[in-house]
């Protein structure tokens, strides 16, 4: 196999010098990159590097560059596109990469050894990446899955070993734009967790000197966490930690509007967002015992109320993810605990509603100025609940200007404090988060508190809804609707 050692890569960092400052060997040659992506000057969001609105809708590929063929990325790619997601979420060295092969039967290092890179793997993920640029779409690349690595990672040269690994990576893949987030799956705690500190930093600082060596002066880095854990817990004052991630873990009664509003409350202010949801059609709380043939599965009404309620608690976008799907195992379901008792084959699972459905939210937050948004639960009269499918959650515009209000299960009331909002006249939306469709009130005259009913309910927590309300002077689209779409 095709070796790229990294001795060479050592030695530079260690001396400091220029040695590997020209791209490796293989490095992507593709098409403009896409638009850099930063922090919103107030800290809360993404933007374009034109000031322009990011939303992150991300979907968690981890597996794209081991199991897909050419054929099934683009498959898979087509599909992600066609539903507005904005954000490919992927890693490299997976949980088990000494023995996960790509199409062309490759891994990423030769006999598992950090220190040598298989440059054959790596065109492949070349390609991928040219994929998912020419649909739109951006990269958050995930170098290895920190998972179970424990003790493993401070352990002779790795620390090093890591470091050099992701200055490579950055070598190749800086200029494009990418997102790259640390961690995968791992605490920071415990008694692990100042030698996993120790090594992120250092994979940071990999990242940072690859991305300089060619001429980036600035990427952005998260950190991806265990379930019911945030980035923030260890890195939040780390000045290489750009936006906060959390993984809220794989509950129907999801808890991430707290670590949201947690991570939103936090200085430095950073953006923070959902990085790891329950995914659509996974075993409630992960049950994989043998039980879990009856174990309750997380539905796409699920999905959606971790979606709103994160981002109205103030996330800056969220990701959606599928058992199924992340894997990409070839030629069916895969028998035992390995695929989480996944029930149908990966294209199939595509299909599910709720990956069709996240799209709604983007939709939404875009359709109205986006970057004055703040979470606001004093809009609402009366205490918020504290479990995830009695809570309503409300946000709006900082200047007054609008607000939107997350009913998650079929509640047929709310009570609003619109004084809140601006000018005299408002106009009530009830925004349908499975369809995008929006039916509109007439205008009414504003009043302290206004009482508001939501269309029709089944018999099932299935009918949730988003009350939109605008100042009418503003004369705002449709929910969901831009000039643009």
């Amino acid at each position: 196999m095709p070796r790229l050692a990294l001795p060479a890569l050592l030695l530079a960092l260690c001396l400091g010098s220029n040695l590997v400052a020209a791209a490796p060997a293989g490095a992507v040659a593709a098409p403009a990159p896409l638009p850099a992506i930063r922090v919103s000057d107030n800290g809360r969001a993404f933007v374009r590097a034109d000031g322009t609105p990011f939303f992150w809708l991300g979907d968690t590929a981890w597996c794209l560059f081991n199991h897909p063929s050419p054929a099934d990325v683009d498959r898979y790619l087509d599909d992600r596109a066609a539903k507005g997601f904005t954000v490919i979420q992927g890693c490299v060295a997976v949980w088990d990469y000494r023995n996960r092969k790509n199409p062309d039967g490759e891994l990423p290092f030769v006999n598992g050894d950090l220190g040598q890179i298989n440059e054959a793997f790596y065109k492949n993920v070349d390609s991928i990446l040219g994929k998912i640029e020419a649909r739109g779409m951006y990269l958050a690349l995930l170098p290895y899955w920190h998972k179970n690595a424990g003790d493993r990672l401070g352990a002779g040269n790795i620390p090093e070993q890591m470091q050099a690994y992701c200055r490579f990576l950055a070598q190749r893949y800086a200029k494009r734009n990418v997102f790259w987030i640390l961690g995968g799956d791992s605490t920071a705690a415990g008694t692990a967790g100042e030698k996993i500190q120790h090594v992120t930093d250092l994979e940071a600082q990999g990242l940072i000197d690859g991305a300089k060596a060619v001429g980036v002066g600035k990427i952005m880095i998260s950190y991806h966490p265990t379930g019911r854990q945030s980035s923030s817990f260890w890195f939040q004052e780390r000045p290489w930690l750009d936006f906060n991630a959390i993984q809220s873990g794989h509950f129907i009664n999801t808890t991430n509007f707290r670590l949201i509003a947690d991570d939103y409350a936090k200085t430095p202010v950073k953006p923070t967002l959902d990085m790891e949801p329950g995914y659509e059609n996974i075993t409630n709380n992960l049950v994989r015992d043998a039980n879990a043939a009856t174990a309750p599965r997380i539905q796409a009404v699920d999905v959606r109320r971790s979606a709103y309620l994160a981002v109205f608690a103030g996330a800056a976008g969220h990701t959606y993810g599928n058992g199924e799907v992340y894997e990409f195992y070839p030629g069916g379901v895969p028998t035992g605990n390995a695929g989480w008792h996944a029930n149908m084959e990966w294209k199939e699972a595509l299909k599910l509603p709720a990956s069709g459905q996240v799209q709604f939210l983007r939709y939404l937050i875009e359709s109205r100025p986006m970057l004055e948004r703040i979470p606001d639960q004093s809009l609402l009269a009366g205490a918020s609940a504290t479990r995830a499918v009695e809570r309503i959650e409300a946000t709006r515009g900082s200047s007054g200007s609008y607000a939107f209000v997350y009913l998650p299960a079929g509640q047929t009331k709310v009570t609003v404090n619109t004084g809140q909002l601006s000018g005299t006249s408002l106009t009530a939306w009830w925004y349908d988060p499975r369809t995008g469709e929006a039916k509109a009130d007439t205008p009414f005259a504003k009043t302290a508190t206004r009482e508001f009913t939501s269309p029709p309910v089944g018999a099932d927590t299935a009918n949730d809804w988003v009350l939109v309300l605008d100042d009418a002077a503003k004369k705002f689209p449709p929910p969901g609707r831009t000039a643009a779409r």
